[in-house]
């Protein structure tokens, strides 16, 4: 049996309890110490008890429970006012509010009764000397829900009129109202204006801004403020995500994303909060999310998703049709429950309003990865990119599409390819000439790879029967190509020099044209670049960078290249009249750019490749120059022309259009993030980081190129300062990241990144789990300083959160690294911090002490050392001065010595203050005046080392002369602590800004101090 609890525990228990997350399991809780409270005939602890439980129940999913606390605690205020301390009545009254709200957000609370309790709050409110700002408030709420606007202005206008005290809702609260209500009455902008402070921190709670940045993602995207919704939502939804109460904000980001396109990210949000769909403890915000969740399953299936599976209420199987339906349904019938309560038909309209909401942007990224909806159907059909729309009519006869293909390839159309696919499936049964199945036969071949071989031949065979050998020959030539592909290009590049011979006299008989001439061309130069590959290869595995393979020793570059110019001065001529030959063209150029990046030549090669892609564009060919727009790009880089590099990609997106691949779109955003961030614009590389995850994700590469992206963007929010975002979107890319596709070195930068990101967010412990398993990673590589860094910063952030015996495990992990490393400064610095933990830890000194003599060991060791290994005139410290160490000058080459003589000064100034606030404020006098001297003695010790060091220490001189003041202060030698202020008077001049402002202001207040007590 668990022994009776005295008040003062139970007090910590509630307080302990009010610390765990929303829930149940919090509630339940409540109620047994509630059970204890009642056990210990103290009246208090009960009003305490039902005060607890009435806080929880409200921040909860069973606000329908703090009625009963409240009636009982209202009940014993009546009987007994006395029982309360001014605590408890503040609170009681405060919570008046609560029960406003929560009474309008009950349907089956009478309307009656709701207005009965405004005249009640108002006249407690009046009785207590309260103002009556949050009884006005209280009544603009019920005037709002009920859809009587008229009376809601007057409200608006009597809350915002009346005098601010100490029943007023927060300044962050208020304004969310406020805001929220310009917001419904169409004055989005005003709206936002009013919001700014509590966006900005300058005001902030418990709630806030998890509410304000909820209401303000529709009217951001109304107003067309994209950017800013999408961080708000990422900011925000990190925020409301583990709170049970903010049901409603949760469903505005869920809201949010089925407006923006968002449909696959909704869904996950939903799954994450599987209760939301049943508890009923709240119906205000039951309806608001179930509306929304009618929007979002109405929005799959229009998008032809409706036989999906999807997340819903417990105990059976969904569909987004089914659920559409089910979600709609229970909508409605809460909206008629208040509108029957409230004699309106005002809270029905709102909610059908909200569930045909239209879709107010057809694409935003998130840059968090949310994989495709698995279709049962698919999106709307799409145009194809020329524009061409797909002929409702019959479909056309075979020699339609033969000519339109025809067509197509002659202007080297990406849409030849499906073209020649649907005359082939229509010529199936047709009896075709001779010419026709040959070109069938060429083009299902160009898509087949290697495996196309055997159908060029046929197509060649065809070709000869049909009369025309110049494009038998380039079939064949063809044939040989791809054979290269799969390792046979020895022989493939006999048989094209055979072809060439054989093309070239037959063009110059006239029995073929330039073009088949310029096909067989083509097909030699590219099997020779693709031998240039293949000996590249075996180059690298030691192999002679030469052709053996023919008994002719032919330098397979110099072959390349004359192929590519050969190809050029046949079709460079002609470019400008022929597509297909000004392509040819194009691509000979891009060949010799490959050809002279392979010579080192980066300057010819980018030439080339400028050639290549302005050949392409003259063409009408854009699309073919994104290849090289990117190798152009990536030569840029090289040489160090960042401006060029940027262009190059930009002009690839451009190029590419529709037409680029989704995986190309994510690559080429990438780099141009990576380029952009390079130069410092960081913002616009967070911008190209996320589309490239957005393109990654569609492209099904979200586990492979898409986290890569995530870690960039992630990287990129981090610089400019937005934690929350950052922080969402690294999270997002760390399940995908693996060792093996990307990288010890990514996961370890990835965590890193998160712990700093929340640091800054407050979330220690969780900073201080990514910073150890990313340690857990680096303490396996040969170069140790991450793995010490990582160490060092977890155990600050265990020491945040009050972890203080696991702060010092990995303080102790960290000093070993440092010293094992030689690295004096962060050994020392690392002492000092397990200095200050062992005297917040154990409340005695002794342990501190030794660490911080150990640190001051440390630094006196290695400034001796120092001293020693040079001529005689590098940092040192006297031999003989143990602990009171006289510094001697410095060379001014001795940078280490310097900062480690530096590090001996901080740790004098800081044992110095760890000394000084040790005392406690009941301490004896002769206690008190004896560390005080201990640490004015440490204090002086650390002047003398910052003012052998110079001006760069002259800021930590002159924080330490004023500390050694105020201890002369504490000792009663006044004299001497205005001695030591005037002395920091006398240098402030030659200190930065605000650092001298502040030096300035410190000593200036402790002379007028001194000169009063003297």
């Amino acid at each position: 049996m668990t022994p009776a609890m005295d008040f003062d525990t139970l007090r910590r228990a509630m307080a302990d309890n009010y610390e765990q997350p929303e829930g149940p399991g919090r509630n339940a809780r409540a109620e047994q110490l509630l059970v204890e409270a009642e056990g210990l005939d103290v009246p208090l602890a009960v009003i305490e008890a039902l005060g607890h439980q009435l806080k929880v129940y409200n921040y909860s999913s069973e606000k329908d429970k703090m009625f009963v606390p409240f009636a009982r605690l209202l009940r014993m205020w009546d009987e007994h006012p006395e029982d309360f301390d001014e605590f408890e009545i503040h609170s009681l009254h405060w919570v008046f509010k609560w029960m406003s709200a929560g009474m309008l957000d009950q349907p089956h609370v009478p309307l009656a009764s709701i207005e009965k309790w405004l005249g009640e709050m108002e006249q407690r409110y009046r009785l207590a000397g309260h103002s009556e700002r949050a009884v006005r408030s209280a009544e603009f709420s019920v005037a709002a829900h009920l859809g009587d606007l008229g009376r809601a202005d007057r409200a608006y206008g009597a809350w915002l009129a009346a005098d601010r005290d100490s029943m007023a809702d927060c300044h962050a609260c208020e304004l969310h109202g406020q805001g929220w209500w310009r917001a419904v009455r169409g004055a989005e902008q005003e709206a936002l204006e009013l919001w700014a402070p509590v966006l900005q921190g300058e005001y902030t709670c418990a709630h806030e801004p998890h509410t304000v940045l909820a209401s303000s993602l529709l009217p951001l995207l109304r107003l067309g403020r994209v950017e800013e919704a999408r961080a708000h939502h990422l900011r925000g939804f990190r925020l409301v995500r583990a709170m049970e109460s903010m049901r409603g904000a949760y469903a505005d980001h869920v809201e949010f994303c089925a407006l923006t396109g968002n449909e696959a990210r909704a869904l996950e949000l939903l799954a994450e909060r599987p209760a939301y769909f049943t508890d009923s403890g709240d119906p205000r915000s039951k309806l608001d999310f179930m509306a929304v969740v009618a929007l979002t399953m109405d929005r799959l299936t229009a998008l032809g998703l409706g036989g999906q599976a999807v997340p819903g209420p417990a105990g059976r199987a969904w569909t987004a049709a089914e659920l559409a339906v089910h979600a709609r349904g229970e909508a409605i019938a809460l909206a008629a429950r208040f509108d029957d309560r409230n004699g309106t038909s005002y809270v029905g309209e709102r909610t059908r309003a909200r569930m045909d909401q239209p879709v107010l942007v057809g694409r935003l990224p998130l840059g968090v990865r949310s994989a495709a909806p698995a279709r049962a159907g698919s999106r709307p059909p799409v145009p194809a990119p020329s524009g061409r729309a797909v002929p409702e009519a019959a479909e056309p006869g075979v020699d339609a599409l033969l000519a339109e293909a025809r067509r197509l390839s002659a202007l080297r159309d990406p849409d030849a390819v499906e073209a020649w696919a649907a005359v082939s499936r229509a010529a199936e049964g047709h009896e075709l000439e001779v010419r026709d199945r040959a070109e069938i036969a060429d083009h299902a071949a160009m898509g087949l790879g290697p495996r196309g071989a055997e159908l060029f031949q046929r197509a060649a065979g065809l070709y000869a029967e049909a009369g025309d050998p110049g494009k038998a020959l380039a079939a064949r030539s063809r044939a040989a190509y791809v054979q290269t592909l799969s390792g046979g290009s020895a022989q493939a590049l006999e048989v094209v020099a055979e072809l060439r011979a054989r093309v070239l006299a037959l063009f110059a008989e006239g029995g073929t044209g330039i073009s088949q001439t310029a096909s067989v061309l083509m097909s030699r130069a590219r099997t020779l670049m693709h031998r240039v590959d293949e000996l590249e290869t075996d180059a690298v595995n030691g192999q002679p960078f030469h052709d053996t393979d023919t008994g002719s020793e032919v330098d397979v570059m110099v072959a390349a290249e004359e192929a590519a110019r050969e190809l050029l001065d046949l079709t460079g001529p002609h470019a400008g009249d022929d597509v297909g030959l000004a392509s040819r063209a194009a691509e000979a150029y891009a060949m010799l750019g490959e050809l002279a990046a392979r010579a080192d030549d980066a300057e010819g090669a980018a030439e080339f490749l400028r050639r290549a892609v302005d050949g392409f564009v003259a063409a009408g060919l854009p699309w073919f120059a994104v290849e090289y727009d990117s190798r152009l790009a990536g030569i840029a880089t090289h040489l160090g022309d960042l401006d060029a590099a940027e262009r190059a990609t930009r002009d690839a997106l451009e190029h590419g259009g529709s037409h680029l691949e989704p995986v190309g779109h994510a690559q080429l955003h990438l780099r141009l993030a990576e380029t952009l961030a390079a130069t410092g614009r960081l913002g616009p590389a967070s911008e190209h980081a996320l589309e490239a995850a957005h393109w990654a994700d569609e492209a099904g590469e979200a586990a492979t190129f898409g986290a890569w992206a995530r870690h960039h963007l992630g990287g990129f929010l981090l610089r400019l300062g937005r934690w929350a975002e950052a922080a969402e979107i690294l999270e997002s890319a760390l399940p995908d990241l693996t060792a093996e596709m990307h990288g010890e070195g990514a996961i370890v930068q990835t965590r890193w990144w998160l712990g700093d990101c929340l640091t800054e967010l407050g979330e220690h412990r969780e900073a201080a789990e990514h910073w150890l398993r990313a340690a857990d990673i680096a303490r396996h590589w040969p170069e140790q300083r991450d793995h010490a860094m990582l160490a060092n910063l977890a155990a600050e952030a265990l020491a945040h959160a009050g972890m203080t015996a696991r702060a010092d495990q990995a303080y102790v992990r960290a000093c070993d690294l440092w010293r094992e490393l030689g690295d004096v400064g962060g050994l020392v610095r690392t002492l000092r911090a397990r200095a200050w933990g062992a005297a917040r830890r154990d409340g005695e000194l002794g342990e501190a002490r030794e660490l911080m003599a150990q640190a001051i060991r440390e630094c006196e060791s290695a400034a001796e050392a120092g001293a020693g290994a040079d001529t005689g005139t590098g940092t040192g410290v006297d031999a003989d001065s143990g602990a009171g160490a006289r510094v001697r000058p410095t060379d001014e080459g001795a940078d280490e010595e310097r900062r480690v003589v530096a590090e001996l000064g901080h740790t004098h100034r800081q044992f110095g203050d760890l000394l000084a606030r040790s005392v406690a404020d009941d301490a004896e006098e002769p206690v008190v005046r004896e560390v005080f001297e201990e640490a004015l003695g440490h204090m002086a010790r650390a002047i003398t080392v910052f003012a052998s060091l110079g001006e760069p220490l002259l800021g930590a001189r002159t924080a330490a002369e004023l500390a050694a003041g105020w201890l002369e202060a504490d000792l009663g030698r006044h004299e001497a602590a205005s001695a030591r202020a005037r002395t920091v008077l006398a240098v402030c001049g030659r200190l930065d800004g605000e650092i001298a402002e502040a030096r300035r202001a410190e000593a200036e207040r402790m002379v007028t101090l001194m000169e009063k007590a003297t």
